[in-house]
């Protein structure tokens, strides 16, 4: 398994939208091949920055066919006018 963790930077004060739209993108992500968990959480310390964990069977998984499918393109309608930044995305593995 991996971990994609995307740090998400969203506009001040657009915070409640964001949230909305991705419940609404959940579906996306649940159906997606390889993925087993997705969840989203906020900083506390700075409340307009998520992070975006998403559990996938391979990097392949995420960056071949999820990226490259309609509802990849979905997502970003849904979630994209929201960033303040482009999201800082990364690949992890467990090591202990």
């Amino acid at each position: 398994m991996v971990w994609e963790i995307a740090e998400l930077t969203i506009k001040p004060g657009q915070e409640a939208g964001f949230e909305a739209a991705v419940a609404r993108a959940k579906p996306l992500f649940e159906r997606a091949r390889g993925c087993t968990a997705m969840q989203i959480q906020r900083s506390i310390e700075r409340p307009n920055v998520y992070r975006l964990i998403v559990e996938w069977a391979t990097v392949e998984d995420h960056m071949v066919h999820f990226r490259g499918s309609p509802d990849f393109q979905e997502w970003r309608s849904l979630v994209g006018a929201y960033f303040e930044s482009p999201p800082a995305v990364e690949h992890t593995e467990r090591v202990l």
